[in-house]
């Protein structure tokens, strides 16, 4: 395998340290605190995130992974103070936030894992993938992943999609790349942060659907980066446009991120299936996106932690498969806190 992985310890609800002092915990509450919720992509990086907020500020962080639908529901009925999508706002959704702003503030990937034993590479495309997903490619000795796997031994294995049931960021990348490289996909499925997935086992959240992928022999499913690194989970290689198969390592994330050359006012951005020009692009790379109101009484504790998220937080990021945001959207997303999320 081309990309080192690194064990970590994920942690869904981060707050302060479990055992802090009660004197920290009062310069918490006096400094103040702020609570968000959403994508479980970024709960890895937050985890580290909050934590390392907290001993510089004193101020807490707390925040409950519970997928990207849930987090964006939950800004806009304004019962959390931030939330956390790797899906940008739809119209609907931005409109239905009554006065939020979506700011990319952390850069990844979701991965392609499988769970066939005895199976130590494997390469897929997205036409294949798609068709897997479709429940038209059932068994892993099918022709169409022999051909793109030569020499390999595939065995007469029935394949267990997983899928995520609960509305996630990491569907929506996954959708999204699929409805650009698969006609099919795109007439019968479509992109969304949840979709009717036609065959399947569904999953809630990443540790739900790496759970079923760990568990069951003859499965795959789509997963954040950094949940693929925390379970030891095998990584597929996928095709990119420029006919290479690649892995969701720093490398190929940064280089589909190099795809971004300006920043829309929206900040809305698009880089799966980057152009063959980027030959070492991973094609499922993804932004993910804090969601925050431009009217709320957390306007100083959340322009202080958005911004150190962008800068000091960013080193917790390669371990965790997380590349360095680019200079250009860096930015982008300061402007946006400093115009629209100021005092």
């Amino acid at each position: 395998m081309q990309r080192k992985f690194v064990a970590f310890i994920l942690v869904v609800l981060v707050g302060g340290a479990s055992g802090a002092a009660a004197s920290s915990a009062m310069a918490s509450d006096a400094n103040g605190s702020i609570v968000g919720a959403g994508s479980t992509l970024v709960a890895p990086l937050m985890a580290k995130w909050s934590q390392d907020f907290e001993s510089r500020f004193n101020i807490r962080v707390t925040y409950g992974a519970v997928g990207s639908g849930a987090g964006i529901a939950q800004i806009s009925a304004r019962t959390v103070d931030f939330g956390a999508s790797d899906a940008p706002l739809t119209g609907a959704q931005a409109a239905g936030c009554h006065g939020c702003v979506q700011i990319p503030w952390a850069l990844t990937a979701t991965g392609v894992a499988y769970h066939v034993n005895g199976l130590k590479r494997l390469n897929l495309t997205g036409p294949v993938i798609a068709q897997i997903y479709l429940g038209h490619i059932t068994n892993w000795n099918d022709p169409s992943i022999r051909k793109i796997n030569k020499g390999v031994n595939l065995p007469n294995l029935k394949i267990t999609p997983a899928f995520r049931s609960d509305g996630s960021g990491d569907t929506y990348a996954f959708t999204d790349w699929l409805s650009r490289v698969s006609a099919p996909w795109k007439s019968k499925v479509g992109t969304s942060t949840a979709v009717s997935f036609p065959t399947g086992v569904g999953g809630k959240g990443n540790d739900g659907i790496s759970a079923v992928v760990s568990s069951t022999n003859g499965s795959i499913g789509y997963i954040s980066a950094a949940y693929i690194i925390a379970h030891n989970l095998a990584p597929a290689a996928l095709q990119n446009r420029a006919g290479k198969f690649v892995f969701p390592n720093l490398r190929n994330i940064a280089a589909a991120a190099s795809l971004i050359k300006k920043v829309p006012a929206s900040n809305e951005m698009h880089i799966v299936n980057p152009p063959k020009s980027l030959t070492t692009a991973y094609p499922l790379s993804t932004f993910t996106y804090v969601i925050v109101p431009t009217s709320t009484g957390k306007k100083d504790l959340l322009r202080k932690f958005i911004l150190y998220a962008m800068n000091t937080g960013q080193k917790f990021g390669p371990a965790l498969d997380f590349a360095p945001i680019p200079r250009v959207v860096y930015k982008a997303a300061r402007a946006t806190v400093i115009n629209k999320v100021h005092p």
